[in-house]
């Protein structure tokens, strides 16, 4: 099996988050897990974000501390994903995003890389005190589905998300 980790962000990955980001960008995809990735050209202001998100005394109003992860494919340094443990809730979070946040760079999915990202991600979210984590997926997001459910998820509820206009299905992960 490859070998892949999770590892902190940082400069030396800045030329691969560009192009992580452009690659959802060309695809019309959602960028879930990677903050506002979106929203920044420049993967240096990204970075100093993703260090601002970690600390409560740091963190932007409206936000909430955050681990920012990018999830790398050993054997040729290749990042395949990001993931984000958002260490608490604000409302919107509690109702309709959850603590978890991931995504699969488009030309990587369908080889397993979600479903081990979020497997690796768990232990961390241990660390950082938590005891279960609620992840979110649009309805028809079976591949998201079934990431969660493979990984202990246990089905809560349906939601709509009016800002959206979409309706998200809740589960829990107890750790």
């Amino acid at each position: 099996m490859e070998k892949l980790e999770l590892i902190r962000p940082d400069a030396a990955y800045a030329a691969q988050i560009r192009v992580y980001r452009q690659e959802f960008l060309d695809a019309g995809s959602s960028m879930d897990g990677t903050g506002s990735l979106r929203r920044m050209d420049d993967p240096a202001d990204w970075l100093r974000q993703c260090a601002e998100l970690e600390s409560a005394e740091t963190v932007p109003a409206g936000r909430v501390p955050s681990s920012q992860f990018l999830y790398i494919r050993e054997a040729d340094d290749r990042l395949v994903g990001m993931l984000q443990i958002r260490k608490k809730f604000n409302d919107f979070l509690e109702k309709f995003g959850g603590n978890i946040g991931y995504s699969v760079r488009p030309s990587e999915r369908r080889r397993g890389y979600a479903e081990s990202m979020l497997r690796a991600a768990l232990p961390e979210c241990r660390r950082l005190g938590l005891e279960r984590v609620l992840i979110t997926c649009l309805e028809d997001n079976e591949a998201s589905r079934r990431t969660i459910l493979a990984n202990g998820g246990r089905y809560e509820s349906t939601v709509f998300e009016p800002q959206e206009g979409v309706r998200l299905q809740r589960y829990w992960i107890c750790l």
